[in-house]
């Protein structure tokens, strides 16, 4: 079923990136940044748990946990650049600014789905994706405009994740079905206000846009790298290991 795997796709991402903002829990850089990681974290799993109990209901065997917790990691489609380990905190400000860039845009698209669902929880999801937009904004400025070693950290930062960003505007069969029906959205048309709403605050940082020469690529084909199973192995250990537990 079409619709249940695009709506897969988007779950799986929420979840992935929550999972991983969870770690900075009691170990951010001060008090402040370690509550707003943690916010972020649980915005993400908010938002993975409205996608996932829809992915459910479209799927009628699984349950959302079954989804979350019993699914391999070639069944998982979120975007690579989510399962990118955290590094310091610029690595992390870095991975969720492009993140939140592409996605204020996604979701505000999905907002119109004919899909009512989807539109419905991309339309709350961006009250949130707001906030997560400017806070990494605001960072990233700081950082940029900081001291030399702050700005050679988040320079190196963006030029470490900056190949993980293609994957936000490919678009497969399954997509163009989507967004011919109404449903999906043409990640194709977003690249060039996400060029320019990234520009602008990368001009502002004095950090330059890094030059790849090929972008990652597979996540619509449950191809990942080595460190989405790490991830899940602690994110399932406990539903795996105790299946018929109730929590």
């Amino acid at each position: 079923m079409d619709i249940l795997k695009y709506t897969l796709r988007i779950a799986d991402s929420s979840l992935i990136l929550a999972q991983r903002l969870s770690a900075w829990c009691s170990s951010g850089p001060t008090l402040e940044e370690d509550i707003a990681l943690t916010n972020i974290s649980l915005d993400l799993f908010g938002q993975a748990n409205g996608f996932l109990e829809y992915a459910a209901n479209l799927d009628g065997k699984r349950s959302a946990d079954d989804l979350a917790f019993k699914r391999d990691s070639e069944e998982f489609f979120n975007l690579q650049i989510t399962e990118q380990e955290n590094g310091h905190f610029g690595d992390t400000i870095a991975r969720q600014f492009l993140y939140s860039s592409f996605f204020l845009l996604f979701y505000n698209e999905l907002s119109n789905s004919k899909d009512e669902t989807l539109a419905a929880i991309a339309a709350k999801s961006l009250k949130e994706i707001k906030y997560h937009l400017r806070y990494s904004s605001n960072w990233i400025i700081r950082l940029g405009n900081g001291t030399k070693e702050s700005k050679k950290k988040i320079q190196k930062s963006f030029d470490d994740i900056w190949n993980f960003t293609g994957e936000f505007f490919e678009m497969d069969d399954l997509d163009n079905n989507m967004y011919q029906d109404g449903i999906g959205v043409n990640n194709i048309a977003l690249k060039d206000q996400w060029n320019k709403s990234v520009s602008e605050i990368l001009k502002e940082s004095t950090i330059e846009i890094p030059k790849v020469i090929q972008m990652k690529t597979g996540s619509k084909k449950g191809i990942h790298t080595n460190l989405l199973k790490d991830i899940l192995k602690e994110m399932q250990y406990l539903p795996r290991k105790y299946p018929d537990a109730k929590w």
